[in-house]
């Protein structure tokens, strides 16, 4: 078994170093390196969940901080500490209907009058108050002594504490059993998640209409690919995506597929975007408010689609879907790349030469990697799980995220 904070000092300083390229390959070896942390987990007879949780969120502070810009590490992390909560309800929930307890409601009060029953409110506190698969006491603790059943008789000490521990022990195996099998469904629908936005490109993309991209997204090249396979007719304008030029990439790659493709600059996207019928472009990070982390230059081509009505279309895996908001402190919503992509310093260096009165050089060099496009400028997002409007983007969160895992940070002890 490899040594696991081996493994977390590799993964860090490829973080660091950024060896990593893309949020997709970036998303799955997060999700793979936690997985070994929950499988290496030894796990005690109570408090298993929360155990779980302080490990995961102990390597995943680490992680997060290893590279604050790439969003999809912190999303995954807290994938990971909703999926141990999701598991550890559901055991709890399965744990207390084997008991035979059932949640109290009115409609069944003449089935079970012999009964008491559990209010779904008890089931649920049950359940999350300390983050742990409980014990018989500590489930039977608030129901009347009628339900609970009686003492064994001395004799069968020895052999109810057998059966008590393994018990725990088959729980505890459970529960992280159930965590590993939902990490590697979630493995698997990053590996996927491509496909399965591609698959929808045919109810986006018409017959003989012209769409805008810029730079160069893996995820909106299978999408146009996708709609070609499909035998649908269509031009793709491409904006460079200076200073990288990522877009020169895409468009040859296009062409290889038998796409009609017209290669333009950043700056001339407000003359063209006229002809257009729809932008579709890639994204960095899809906030909690539905704003969009993109390359830099995506936010002008937003801004040139409302100006002209043309729909603004995002398409990115539900991994790049963060809980969080452009304000929060946790956000660091952008990064400098090196000057040389724009300067050469060759060319360049006697500028550096001069200095102010302060002693500084007066020529400076800013090269941004990302914008931020505010989601009224957003028409739809696509996704792996479908298209949903900017306003939708609470419901997936939802879905994906506990509120208590917002801040993966550890509480400090006193």
């Amino acid at each position: 078994m490899p040594d696991l904070q081996a493994l977390v000092t590799d993964f860090v300083l490829k973080l660091k170093r950024r060896k990593i390229e893309g949020s997709q390959a970036t998303a799955k070896q997060t999700a793979e390196l936690l997985r070994q942390v929950v499988s290496q987990q030894r796990m005690p007879y109570t408090n298993q969940a929360s155990v779980l949780i302080d490990a995961v969120r102990a390597v995943g502070e680490q992680l997060i901080a290893a590279n604050p810009i790439e969003l999809a590490v912190g999303n995954i992390v807290r994938r990971v500490l909703h999926i141990i909560r999701e598991e550890n309800l559901s055991s709890t929930t399965a744990a207390m209907e084997g008991l035979g307890l059932t949640a109290g409601s009115d409609d069944d009060e003449g089935e079970h009058e012999d009964r008491p029953g559990l209010s779904a409110a008890a089931v649920a506190a049950a359940a999350r108050s300390t983050l742990r698969a409980p014990s018989l006491q500590t489930l039977l603790e608030d129901i009347p002594e009628s339900v609970v059943a009686p003492h064994p008789s001395s004799s069968g000490g020895d052999s109810e504490g057998k059966s008590k521990s393994a018990d725990r022990s088959s729980r505890s195996k459970k529960l992280k059993h159930d965590v590993i099998e939902a990490i590697n469904e979630l493995i698997q629908d990053i590996d996927t998640c491509h496909e399965l936005i591609s698959e929808q490109a045919v109810e986006h993309i018409h017959q003989n209409e012209v769409i805008l991209t810029l730079g160069r997204s893996r995820t909106v090249k299978e999408f146009l690919c996708a709609a070609k396979e499909k035998k649908r007719s269509f031009r793709v304008f491409v904006a460079e995506g200076a200073p990288r030029y990522q877009g020169h990439v895409l468009a040859k790659e296009l062409v290889g597929k038998g796409i009609q493709t017209t290669v333009i600059t950043d700056s001339a996207v407000f003359a063209m975007i006229s002809r257009v019928n729809m932008v579709i472009v890639g994204a960095h990070a899809i906030m909690a408010n539905g704003g969009v982390i993109a390359p830099v230059g995506i936010n002008m081509v937003a801004l040139a689609a409302q100006r002209h009505a043309v729909p603004f279309v995002v398409v990115a895996g539900s991994h790049k879907l963060c809980p969080l908001y452009p304000h929060n402190p946790e956000v660091l919503l952008n990064e400098f790349k090196c000057p040389s992509d724009l300067l050469d310093f060759g060319e360049f260096s006697d500028c550096m030469d001069y200095g102010s009165l302060g002693g500084s050089p007066l020529l400076h060099v800013v090269n941004p990697a990302f914008d931020y496009v505010q989601p009224k400028l957003v028409s739809l997002f696509i996704t792996d799980t479908g298209g949903h409007n900017p306003s939708y983007m609470y419901r997936l969160i939802a879905d994906y995220y506990s509120a208590d895992d917002l801040v993966v940070q550890r509480k400090a002890t006193s």
